[in-house]
């Protein structure tokens, strides 16, 4: 049997889908990336924001074709769009036999037999023995995988749930309470990858900087963090979405002294005007905020801080939006994006008065975008000259040229530098480059040989 997958979403996200390919893959099935081919479709959903609902909307209908002209016998929708809206997915899309919510990834074998050999009279949508998604201590232990990034970088899952409750926010409701993995078990994880060629370690939860709280009563991160350092073949460290208001004295120092940490650091922000962060459920202020910047960038010169920020939330007036424009030009962020505000049905946000017009909304965050790209040009420029190390993605087609990414760069959200050399080159080398060129967000380097 033959089966599609399609992930959706977050790297969260992927790394579910990826375990899922593995659970399956050790059952006997094979892969696709052909729904002409495909047996058994299944759709990872997302229901962040409004655009990423509808496009996990569309892609259930568009292979609920294939299930119509019976090219597949199986379509499933795990994720969280299908833990939100299951009763819904059932009734309004009857092509869809399965549907598997966001605590269950391990039964989704089970799952896909369900589907593959019931009754036709039998009932029908079935979702398995759904597990209380708020009790749960900790997810199941997931041992297989399949990594779809190239192998040579990989996504670490060190937690599931978010207990901050921001008012904007749906994942606690999809995701349940935050719950982290055992040390033990991500260890392990990180040896196998570095086994099969894995140089590149991200890691990714929907917060990273509480890692431990629950299992060892304390933040745990750099006590991970080290241990991660110790294992051979792995290169580079990367740190994704950390709470400013959570990072800590011994995080910054192991990210200092420990040279496989790459000197970055994603911190989402949202906003920097006190009322709206008050307003959006958040647990800093701006003076806070600057103080924790001020203090990575004193600690760590080098360091490149990435945020994400929140355009037109309810109630944001022109002088509070004024006030985030001043805070981006203050701060000057190497890398930033931004999210036209969503309301989310089910969050506190979506029925606060005051909501902003979809325009506005829009022509803020295009607004907030001009500044930083003129950042981002300032900041590529003054790179020009250095040696950096990067790790190549791969080549550009029809030409002596590769792209690859600094310390700077995590992939698919930020730039990368484009290499020219006539070396051969392979996606995952490890190389010195000489910053000779520069775009708003991308570099232009050439191999220094050694």
């Amino acid at each position: 049997m033959k089966v599609l997958f399609v992930s959706l979403g977050c790297d969260k996200n992927l790394v579910d889908t990826e375990e899922m390919l593995g659970i399956l893959g050790d059952k006997g099935y094979k892969y696709t990336d052909d729904e002409t081919e495909a047996d058994v479709i299944i759709i990872n959903s997302c229901c962040f924001i409004g655009d990423a609902k509808e496009e996990s909307i569309n892609t259930i209908l568009e292979m609920a074709e294939c299930k119509k002209n019976n090219v597949c016998k199986a379509l499933i929708v795990t994720g969280c769009l299908a833990q939100r809206y299951k009763d819904e997915i059932i009734k309004e899309i009857p092509e869809v036999d399965g549907i598997l919510g966001t605590a269950n990834y391990d039964s989704i074998y089970e799952l896909v037999e369900e589907c593959l050999h019931k009754n036709s009279l039998d009932k029908k949508n079935p979702s398995g023995d759904e597990k209380d998604l708020f009790e749960l201590t900790r997810l199941p232990k997931l041992t297989k995988r399949v990594v779809t990034t190239g192998g040579y970088y990989a996504h670490l899952k060190i937690s599931d749930g978010c207990n901050k409750n921001c008012t904007y926010c749906i994942i606690p409701k999809v995701r349940g309470k935050y719950r982290s993995f055992p040390m033990e078990d991500l260890i392990k994880q990180a040896e196998e990858l570095a086994q099969n060629g894995t140089k590149e370690i991200i890691l990714v939860a929907q917060e990273t900087t509480l890692y431990g709280v629950d299992l060892y009563g304390e933040k745990s991160l750099h006590k991970l963090l080290k241990a991660l350092c110790k294992i051979s073949g792995i290169e580079f460290i990367r740190i994704m979405y950390c709470y400013p208001e959570e990072i800590y004295d011994e995080l910054i120092e192991t990210i200092k002294s420990e040279s496989k940490i790459c000197h970055y650091l994603d911190i989402p922000i949202q906003h920097a005007n006190d009322e709206i962060l008050r307003k959006m459920g958040r647990r800093t202020d701006k003076n806070r905020l600057i103080e924790v910047i001020k203090k990575l960038r004193t600690e760590i010169p080098d360091i490149a801080l990435r945020t994400t920020l929140i355009s037109g939330f309810p109630g944001e007036t022109e002088e509070a939006f004024e006030e985030l424009l001043e805070f981006v030009d203050e701060m000057e962020f190497e890398r930033l994006g931004v999210f036209a505000y969503s309301p989310e049905e089910g969050t506190v946000a979506a029925t606060m008065k005051e909501q902003i017009d979809e325009d506005i909304k829009n022509d803020r965050k295009d607004e907030i975008m001009e500044l930083q790209q003129d950042i981002a040009f300032r900041k590529s420029e003054a790179m020009i000259g250095k040696e950096v190390t990067a790790i190549v993605d791969g080549k550009l087609p029809n030409e002596n040229a590769y792209a690859a990414r600094t310390y700077m760069d995590a992939p698919d959200i930020d730039g990368c530098i484009f290499v020219n050399t006539d070396y051969e080159l392979m996606s995952g080398d490890i190389v010195k480059v000489k910053v000779i060129g520069s775009f708003e967000y991308d570099l232009i380097g050439e191999l220094v040989e050694d």
